[in-house]
């Protein structure tokens, strides 16, 4: 299994929710996981639960990232750190767009950049890259997120065809609402937003996406699990709608 080949990962956005589901699953298969997140305290939580190696970091923090990156070969790279202010692009502001270009895609990119060639060199790695069904889907509200995730689901890709011939795979997953707190961070700790998002809806967790991570890491180093989609039962993507100008 290849998780044998492995002994390094990297994984953003650690603090919480997926993040830290998939910091705590990779620790049990024996991998020595770095988790990068901004929270301290949660990270400190988190390395006391798993054994994992916390940094107190920014992902938009270039020079931090490149030290990092530098000082360990990581032969996984989960890329899981996002951002989203939901807003009607029409009112959409400066810093919406700077703030989810940053961290959706920017550093998603230099991430990649910095550990990729490594794994080349090495003819071994594996890059999760969570995107999003927004990536594939159009909904109210979010046309910046969308552009972001769009653009990781291409680079999933493209990272494919730079390192073909090598033993480096790549992963996308593409999650729909499942039962974490960034419900809350986007929306606002409330009872309003548990209402609105979670209560009452049957939602994968978030061990459920460390569970379909690990799927694809373990399996054989000749198969490449390239895209995982992955929703409630109830819940449905997309949806045509038709309307007459307010003139008419």
């Amino acid at each position: 299994m290849p998780f044998s080949d492995y002994s390094t990962a990297l994984v953003t956005g650690a603090s919480g929710g997926i993040g830290a589901a998939v910091v705590e699953r990779l620790a049990r298969e024996g991998l020595q996981v770095h988790a990068v997140a901004r929270n301290a305290p949660a990270l400190e939580a988190l390395a006391a639960r798993t054994g994992c190696i916390p940094h107190v970091l920014d992902v938009t923090d270039l020079p931090g990232l490149k030290r990092l990156t530098e000082s360990v070969a990581f032969d996984v790279l989960v890329n899981n750190a996002g951002v989203d202010r939901p807003r009607p692009f029409l009112k959409a502001q400066e810093d919406d767009i700077d703030l989810l270009v940053d961290v959706n895609l920017r550093a998603v990119l230099h991430l990649c950049r910095l550990v990729v060639p490594g794994m080349v060199a090495r003819d071994r790695g594996h890059v999760i890259n969570i995107s999003s069904i927004a990536a594939a889907y159009n909904f109210n509200g979010n046309s910046t997120y969308h552009a972001t995730k769009a653009a990781v689901s291409m680079l999933s890709r493209q990272l494919r065809v730079d390192a073909f011939g090598k033993r480096v795979r790549v992963t996308e997953i593409c999650p729909g609402r499942v039962a974490t707190d960034i419900f809350a961070h986007v929306h606002g700790d409330t009872p309003e937003t548990y209402e609105r998002f979670v209560k009452g809806f049957e939602l994968p967790q978030a061990v459920d996406i460390a569970d379909a991570i690990a799927f694809a890491i373990a399996a054989p180093v000749a198969v490449n699990i390239g895209h995982m989609e992955i929703t409630p039962t109830m819940q449905v993507p997309g949806g045509l709608q038709t309307t007459r100008p307010e003139s008419s």
